[in-house]
């Protein structure tokens, strides 16, 4: 069955409507609706998009209380949900792990106190695979999440159960963190509009601070480019980096032609395959005819960036399964912990004592990348290396090296960004034969979003994303 007859959604004609965050926050302050109609509309949709299994803790009580009286701000009473991996007041943070028992947080992680100024009112917390390691959101003991473009498809991940709730119309923006393409893949599989910020663009949670390469970025999932450059110019209202240009508010293209790199295949000469070449291609081509300069682009990164983000990768598992008891609940227990984290652990402990080179390679990607930009205002590549696989396919419950090498093929593109700090978006802009979203990948230089933002509006225009309550 096609994936066009097996769509799901809870697109009606209530308070949230067909509206983005934009739209709904205009509502609200026109009064035509109130903040508590859209929060109570959102429920009700959260409810009837159960099946899909996107929402890990519902808070819809408190969120009813907030909405009589929302936080101030440009989505003042739009509805949201809060990725399971920051911590909110009074809620479990269970990082999609059974490992361990999840205690309710003693107060709002910085992250979520940035969304609220944005006057976002969080209805609970949405679902993400272990530790968010895994680029689909899938378990060993428990209800895979689901794409609503097709159930029987991966949403993609971390930050997965977001895009579920944003794609399904249950919520019409939603907060994830990318590590290694956790708000790009899920975007891309779900027709969304995915923003990976500059490193210390947004607030930082305090997990990130400690890493020794900081790869992971905070921000939201949206259905339209607008809704994304209003959220990240309230963020840098709400705290702006000195040490990075402004970005403001981006309301649409600009007439400044790029000059822009086309990338088809990622490190090591991994090939994606034959839909995914023609899609970046396709792009390629839609931008050249809008008049900008289009070439072929050098990789970013250099030819041991592979290997070195898999071993980074397997330091992150190796830290949480040895200090779990500390950081995460005395009742931590590694052997709960499912394949695919106890595998990287093991890939880590056999290659410990190549850490120092490891991480010194990480840290100078980010000279490589600028270089790279010295040439190119924007890079356009494959989000992914295929298309969206069906639930399964990224099991955690497979062979540890079955699985790896599934992981590193399919997720070869995103990396790059998290390592060299540098900002990247994901844009809906064409179908895949499956009927499943398939997005196309932008980078840009340091600190340089406004070029994304301005392209993607550009672009949205051009070649309007598909709706999925219009399959």
């Amino acid at each position: 069955m096609s994936a066009r007859t097996m769509s799901v959604h809870a697109f009606d004609d209530d308070a949230l409507g067909v509206l983005d965050a934009t739209g709904v926050a205009a509502r609200i302050a026109s009064g035509e609706i109130t903040a508590r109609e859209a929060v109570e509309a959102a429920i009700t949709r959260a409810e009837a998009m159960a099946p899909l299994a996107a929402v890990e803790t519902a808070d819809f009580e408190r969120a009813l209380r907030s909405a009589d009286s929302p936080p101030p701000g440009p989505f003042a009473g739009v509805p949201t949900f809060v990725k399971d991996n920051v911590d909110v007041a009074g809620l479990p943070t269970g990082q999609g792990s059974a490992a361990f028992t999840p205690r309710p947080a003693r107060a709002d992680s910085p992250v979520v106190t940035q969304l609220r100024s944005a006057g976002l009112v969080p209805l609970g917390k949405s679902r993400l695979p272990e530790f968010g390691f895994s680029p689909a959101c899938e378990y060993a003991d428990r209800e895979p999440v689901h794409n609503p473009w097709h159930p029987g498809f991966s949403p993609g991940a971390s930050s997965g159960g977001a895009a579920a709730l944003v794609a399904s119309g249950v919520v019409p923006i939603a907060h994830g963190n990318d590590g290694g393409g956790s708000i790009r893949i899920p975007a891309a599989a779900c027709g969304l509009v995915g923003l990976k910020p500059t490193r210390g663009r947004t607030v930082p949670d305090p997990t990130d601070r400690a890493m020794p390469v900081r790869l992971v970025t905070q921000g939201v999932l949206t259905r339209s480019v607008r809704d994304a450059a209003r959220y990240y110019a309230t963020a840098e209202a709400h705290r702006r980096n000195p040490s990075l240009p402004p970005v403001r508010l981006v309301a649409g293209p600009n007439p400044t032609r790029l000059r822009i790199g086309v990338i088809l295949d990622s490190v090591g000469g991994r090939r994606s395959d034959d839909e995914t070449r023609a899609a970046v291609t396709a792009t390629a081509d839609l931008l050249s005819e809008l008049g900008h300069h289009v070439e072929d682009a050098p990789l970013p990164v250099g030819s041991q960036f592979a290997h070195d983000f898999g071993m980074y990768w397997g330091f992150l598992a190796f830290a949480i399964s040895t200090g779990g008891k500390r950081m995460l609940a005395p009742d931590f227990d590694r052997s709960r912990t499912d394949a695919l984290t106890r595998g990287l652990d093991a890939l880590y402990r056999r290659n410990v004592g190549r850490t120092p080179g490891v991480l010194y390679r990480l840290r100078r990607t980010a000279h490589t990348y600028a270089r790279t930009f010295a040439d190119f205002d924007v890079i356009v590549s494959p989000v992914l290396g295929h298309t969206i696989p069906e639930i399964g396919y990224l099991s955690p419950t497979q062979p540890f090296d079955e699985l790896f090498e599934k992981l590193t093929n399919y997720a070869a593109f995103t990396p790059a960004n998290n390592a060299a700090g540098g900002p990247a978006i994901s844009l809906p802009l064409h179908t895949a034969a499956s009927g499943l979203p398939l997005g196309v990948h932008f980078s840009a230089a340091h600190g340089d979003e406004r070029t994304l933002l301005e392209l993607a509006f550009e672009l949205e225009q051009a070649r309007p994303f598909a709706r999925i309550d219009e399959r």
